[in-house]
């Protein structure tokens, strides 16, 4: 009779083994999650520069959609910064 851990172990292996990654990758990984994180920080601060400015205007559509824009230039950085991490852990 096989633990719970090791039929989930067995799943998690099945769907893919785990990969070790080097020394150069962990570096190029850091670096891409920096740069990242940067990119985001600085839409972040723009946008939420442009917020302020809607608000004390009183214009609360355009808050609104300035808030909807950020969380989706959000998703998209933190996407394309995931999928270039898996580029790198593939080995590409």
């Amino acid at each position: 009779m096989k633990s719970s851990y090791e039929l989930a172990m067995e799943r998690l292996n099945k769907s893919g083994p785990i990969t070790k990654i080097n020394d150069a990758q962990k570096k190029e990984l850091a670096e891409i999650d920096s740069r990242y994180k940067a990119k985001i920080a600085d839409r972040e601060i723009f946008l939420k520069g442009e917020i302020t400015k809607a608000l004390h205007k009183g214009d609360y559509e355009a808050t609104e959609q300035l808030e909807k824009q950020l969380v989706n230039e959000r998703k998209a950085l933190n996407a394309e910064m995931e999928e270039k991490k898996e580029k790198v852990r593939a080995g590409k």
